[in-house]
């Protein structure tokens, strides 16, 4: 089973910026705990983050044709306002999970909305890094369901 986890702007700044909000565990800690919870899971897992948009975009229809067979998406920002992501994620027919960090839903007006969400199978909010784990369950569970 191959998997793959895409994040967005600034994602890669963990535990610099915002460490109320997103803790101090850096983007390493991050791509470590992925790397644990795929080897006890027994699946790749290829990690992707761009801080741009086009990138993003590119990675999301080349997942088309790589034998990824599901998507785990953290858009960050790109989450509120990239109709264009969205419309890759349509594009592509496996099953696909957006994630977030901290709850967008007790954030900023601006952050409860998410152009990207309608686009997936479901979405994972508020439970920190540990959100990603979970993530990689739930896709587990999507892409035997469609097999």
């Amino acid at each position: 089973m191959k998997q793959l986890i895409i994040n967005g702007p600034n994602i890669n700044f963990l535990g610099i910026r915002e460490k109320n909000i997103y803790g101090n565990q850096d983007y390493n800690f991050l791509l470590e705990l992925i790397s644990n919870k795929a080897k006890e899971m027994n699946i790749e897992v290829e990690v992707f983050q761009s801080n741009h948009e086009g990138a993003i975009i590119d990675r999301i229809q080349d997942a088309y044709s790589d034998g990824t067979e599901g998507i785990i998406i953290n858009p960050g920002a790109y989450t509120h306002y990239s109709y264009a992501i969205a419309d890759a994620l349509r594009s592509v027919t496996m099953p696909k999970i957006e994630i977030h960090i901290s709850d967008i839903n007790t954030r900023e007006e601006f952050r409860k909305i998410s152009v990207t969400a309608d686009a997936c199978n479901m979405q994972i909010k508020g439970e920190g890094l540990e959100g990603y784990l979970h993530a990689m369950e739930e896709i587990s569970k999507l892409i035997n369901a469609a097999n």
